[in-house]
């Protein structure tokens, strides 16, 4: 009978050798029970339990290995468990163990800077032990059980405490890092014992007693299961309350700050094709967002592009600390040439880490590259299960396992009443560019914030290539309250105004594919004009420009309101070739304006010229049509 097991449960009891395998199927193995469990009878089969596989013939370095394995489905007294290593040389009737565990990970200070598979194996440590080829079967602490932590208690004994409550802290680096009671307890709990100095993880710091005397050691670092969300039961305890997401994360990206906000705390996701720049992208919002710390979980990318980011971020330098990116970056790698198991537990992985820091109040971003290849894993596991598919093959239960994640995001004020917040970007990469399948189609019912890449974008080299005509974003009207008080009264409405004229300029250039320039009328020209010229200054930005590639939110609002005051004025051209000379140097001038700092001479001279280029065109400003026309 399955059962589920749950946070509170003891993690890591003795080993258990209770079962057998009696079927291998690539990295799905079928057991059943043999032995007698710990209570006389037979060891109960859990769902989710954590299981190792002992093979019978010792590997080539003569020791004993034993394979981490989850349990999928029990049927009685047999399991299907998905291995999360390769099972080469794994035979029928090789023995089990169970654990009484949970896949879980391990929370506490030395977090951060780390580059982890997705079973929070660190991977510089075991390639510094066994070579850059990972050998299976291996395991390394994930965090560092020798350094010493200086843990400065903030409760005393005798304190009233409860789950998630802080009872102390050390310093991670420039973070203060909240040693906090074990999430999953139930109940008020009382300090009974607590001391401060220099401490390992492992290492008992405090103790706590429930109401009938029975004590919990605590110390630096605790386990949770990455499946089941890690401020579940706080937030039903009343202990922490979850806030509604209020104020944007800036990403200092226009297009996205502007037209397309994500909210702190909010879902977002970025489809495209091969190509269109979804890593650039991803890379510049990691580097440059309003949060604290970033997450980056490459689950099922190619090999390539993910060393590429393991070896850029140290290098990259903090705008915020002045650091370097890695000291508030944790990587999860498991790209598509590792197993397709440990690439689905990958993503669970790094939403439980980003939980834990925003449970100290900090502000969290993750990033997931591709969740298209997690749910391809999802797809195989399924498909080996022999479960029914259900489009393209993929699990019935995708729309489901895609809400889950995603949900796990949201702002909450923490036990203490700090605010922290995790903000969840998830990348799809859907063959061809296809919008319409399965993975695309779910993700859109589940996130407020859809920033769509375009091939054809990117083709005419228009970077970000997000394509304005097919993204949206919930959040613009939802945050407008933050907008009114923080940039200008009427902000959203001005950019829900340049976007209707975006999409009328479209309309026109499809028209004049047809027809030619001819076939279109001046007024319809200009429009198309107008939206070119927005696309082209506003829209668009280099990422390999020190100044373009990041602008702060004061400077985005005043070349908004500059390129709304020149596209929304009334201008009377001679004809269609004044119109196009006209917008062709002001576009120029501007882009030219987007390169240079605030405070570099050229910088009111740039200004100065699209004025007096503005001022020499016959026009009719809002309501001032006889001075405008006296200027010119």
């Amino acid at each position: 009978m399955a059962k589920q097991l749950t946070g509170d449960q003891p993690q890591g009891g003795d080993r258990l050798t209770s079962a057998r395998i009696i079927a291998v199927q690539d990295d799905l193995v079928q057991i059943e029970v043999m032995a007698t469990g710990r209570d006389g009878g037979h060891a109960q089969l859990v769902k989710n339990e954590v299981i190792y596989i002992c093979p019978s013939e010792p590997n080539e370095r003569g020791e004993q290995e034993r394979l981490k394995a989850e349990v999928l489905r029990v049927r009685g007294m047999i399991a299907d468990a998905q291995v999360f290593e390769s099972t080469q040389g794994v035979a029928v009737g090789d023995a089990v163990e169970q654990s009484a565990e949970m896949l879980s990970v391990e929370l506490g200070p030395g977090l951060l800077t780390q580059v982890y598979d997705g079973l929070q194996a660190p991977l510089p440590k075991i390639a510094a032990e066994y070579g850059i080829f990972l050998p299976r079967g291996v395991s390394v602490a994930p965090l560092d059980a020798a350094k010493k932590w200086s843990f400065v208690p903030t409760v005393k004994s005798g304190t009233k405490v409860g789950a998630g409550d802080t009872l102390g802290t050390v310093m991670e680096g420039r973070f203060t890092h909240k040693i906090m009671v074990p999430f999953g307890l139930s109940g008020e709990y009382a300090v009974s014992w607590i001391q401060e100095g220099n401490f390992t993880v492992h290492e008992v710091v405090a103790r706590i007693a429930d109401e009938a005397g029975n004590e919990r050691e605590i110390q630096l670092a605790q386990k949770w299961p990455v499946r089941q969300a890690l401020s579940g039961r706080i937030l039903k305890g009343n202990r922490s309350r979850r806030l509604y997401p209020d104020e944007p994360i800036v990403t200092t990206q226009r297009l996205i700050d502007t037209f397309f906000p994500i909210a702190r705390g909010g879902t977002a996701c970025i489809p495209g094709p091969f190509g269109a720049g979804k890593t650039v992208l991803q890379n510049l919002i990691a580097r440059h967002s309003s949060v604290d710390i970033v997450i980056v979980v490459a689950c099922g990318e190619r090999a390539g592009e993910v060393v590429e980011t393991i070896n850029e971020f140290p290098k990259l330098n903090d705008p915020k600390t002045g650091g370097t990116l890695m000291d508030r970056t944790i990587i999860i790698c498991n790209t598509s040439s590792m197993p397709v198991a440990a690439r689905e537990a990958s993503i669970y992985t790094g939403i439980t880490l980003g939980e834990y820091y925003r449970q100290m109040g900090y502000d969290v971003l993750l990033i997931a590259d591709s969740t298209s290849r997690w749910a391809q894993a999802m797809r195989e596991t399924s498909g080996r299960l022999e479960e029914i598919p259900g489009e393209e093959g993929f699990p019935a239960y995708l729309d489901s396992s895609i809400k889950s994640v995603y949900e796990r995001a949201g702002v909450i004020e923490t036990n203490d009443g700090d605010i922290g917040s995790l903000t969840m970007i998830g990348t799809v990469s859907p063959a061809g560019g296809n919008f319409d399948e399965p993975v695309t189609q779910s993700t859109l019912s589940t996130v407020k914030c859809f920033l769509g890449l375009s091939a054809d974008r990117a083709y005419k080299r228009f970077y970000p290539a997000v394509d304005p005509q097919i993204s949206w974003s919930r959040y613009l009207t939802q945050l407008e309250p933050w907008y009114e008080e923080h940039l200008e009264a009427g902000w959203t409405s001005r950019v829900a105004e340049l976007t209707e004229l975006l999409q009328r300029g479209v309309a026109v250039l499809q028209m004049m594919q047809v027809t030619g320039e001819e076939g279109v009328t001046l007024e319809d020209f200009v429009d198309y004009q107008r939206a070119l010229f927005v696309d082209m200054v506003y829209l668009q930005q280099d990422a390999f420009d020190e100044v373009d590639a990041t602008v702060p939110l004061e400077r985005q609002k005043l070349t908004f309101r500059r390129v709304y005051e020149l596209v929304t004025r009334k201008y009377d051209f001679a004809d269609k070739n004044v119109a196009r000379d006209y917008f062709t140097r002001l576009t120029g001038l501007f882009k030219n304006y987007n390169y240079v700092a605030t405070t570099s001479p050229d910088h009111d001279r740039l200004l100065k010229e699209i004025d007096d280029l503005a001022a020499g065109v016959v026009s009719v400003g809002a309501g001032d049509a006889e001075s405008t026309a006296d200027q010119s």
